[in-house]
């Protein structure tokens, strides 16, 4: 579908954006969620619509214990069959060897070839089983999220953003009204969480997202997935993923 085709949807309430993508795609839809306070919004919303929703996240093997306790609770609160979507260990042990287990601290290009590895092409996979997918992505969180849209066409796949338009208040809001239950490290002053070495909480005169990735004070905070690398580090990243892919038909063991 082309991408004017979903203009109108842009201006519709979130609910109403998450009830087209469920009753439009069924099964061959998804809610894509890392458990952090807007993807918790976009898990719940999609439950009040409908019981049978996919959920799907991504464990890189580096991820905090709370977020395992978060995949648990949803598990048990919501009644998710939460499908753990995890990277190619052929490709991990690759990357470990030649770079070490905490090469995202080198370089920009080393950090985005871990993402790469243990997210982006795990998430690719992934999609592959989808017509669409939710994400709970916000324009306010970044100046590189400032032009996403609530529904768009990414690589083949729908990809709705339902709360693109939303506040931080109103994501707190919304969980208050509902109940829904926080990530664990929002409390120790976190206001963005993703893998363990590459998160800190922040302080109150902070952007969002200045927890990720705080030693690159020039890069731009993204992990592959919703920013694609150019320039040099982008270069270097395609060259280093070639030194870490698997030889085609090659096992893994």
């Amino acid at each position: 579908m082309p991408q004017h085709y979903f203009e109108e949807l842009d201006y519709l309430p979130a609910e109403e954006v998450l009830a087209w993508g469920i009753r439009t795609f069924s099964d061959s839809f998804g809610i894509s969620t890392s458990f952090q306070k807007s993807g918790m919004v976009i898990l719940d919303m999609a439950f009040r619509l409908s019981p049978n929703v996919r959920v799907f996240t991504l464990d890189t093997g580096r991820l905090p214990e709370e977020t395992h306790a978060m995949i648990d609770m949803v598990r048990a609160r919501y009644g998710a069959k939460v499908e753990v979507v995890t990277p190619d260990p052929r490709e991990v042990e690759a990357m470990v060897r030649q770079h070490g287990s905490n090469l995202f601290y080198t370089d920009p290009s080393l950090r985005l070839l871990c993402c790469h590895v243990r997210k982006v092409k795990p998430l690719e996979r992934k999609l592959a089983e989808f017509r669409a997918y939710a994400v709970g992505l916000r324009r306010l969180t970044s100046n590189t999220r400032n032009e996403i849209r609530k529904v768009e066409v990414v690589k083949g796949a729908i990809k709705l953003a339902p709360i693109a338009d939303w506040t931080r208040q109103e994501i707190d809001g919304y969980i208050q009204r509902h109940g829904v239950p926080t990530h664990p490290l929002y409390a120790r002053g976190y206001t963005s969480i993703g893998c363990a070495p590459c998160t800190r909480a922040t302080a109150e005169d902070e952007d969002e997202r200045a927890g990720r990735w705080w030693w690159e004070q020039d890069a731009r905070k993204e992990c592959g997935i919703h920013f694609t690398a150019n320039g040099t580090v982008g270069r270097q990243l395609d060259v280093l993923i070639q030194g870490v892919s698997p030889a085609p038909g090659a096992r893994a063991h």
